[in-house]
């Protein structure tokens, strides 16, 4: 295969991983799959969550795909889409654990429209501590802010988390 089909598929492959995990996260996380991801809808008591296994099963396809493409001679194809879910990997690391949840210790600061749109997303995803009623599963593409919250207020209070420092008004 040439390089330019190549890495058209590592970009298709990064794009539909977005697809891929808003369909996890909406109808397994917050489904069949809410056992392990309740911990991550709740105060982290230590290192660790029960969510973080998601990242060791999701890992999974990827390291498969590699070792395929590179050791088993599944062809180039293999490894182009085994390093395109890992690099998503890293994207959805990068943003959801790092800037986000900060479980690494960091100085950045959204400023461009499109981070603070997505940040401002996912904290929103959290405002509801329940499987059901929160909005925004998506974690590189999400609606605007001022949508999830009439969404959020459509759903009504039941599962909202109650604001630190004060009561719930």
């Amino acid at each position: 295969m040439n390089a330019l089909l190549l890495a058209l598929i590592f970009l298709a492959t990064v794009a539909a991983m977005e697809g891929f995990a808003y369909v996890m996260h909406r109808w397994v996380m917050h489904g069949p799959g809410w056992f392990l991801h309740a911990s991550h809808h709740r105060a982290r008591p230590g290192r660790w969550e029960a969510n973080d296994l998601y990242f060791v099963i999701f890992a999974m396809p990827s390291i498969l795909l590699l070792l395929g493409g590179v050791q088993w001679h599944w062809g180039d194809w293999a490894t182009v889409v085994g390093a395109g879910v890992a690099a998503y990997g890293a994207i959805y690391l990068g943003f959801h654990d790092i800037i986000v949840h900060r479980r690494v210790a960091h100085r950045y600061v959204p400023r461009s429209a499109y981070m603070k749109r997505i940040v401002q997303a996912h904290r929103l995803h959290h405002a509801v501590e329940s499987k059901q009623g929160c909005v925004s599963f998506g974690f590189l593409v999400a609606p605007r802010p001022e949508e999830l919250k009439r969404e959020l207020a459509a759903n009504g209070k039941a599962g909202l988390r109650v604001a630190k420092g004060g009561l719930e008004g």
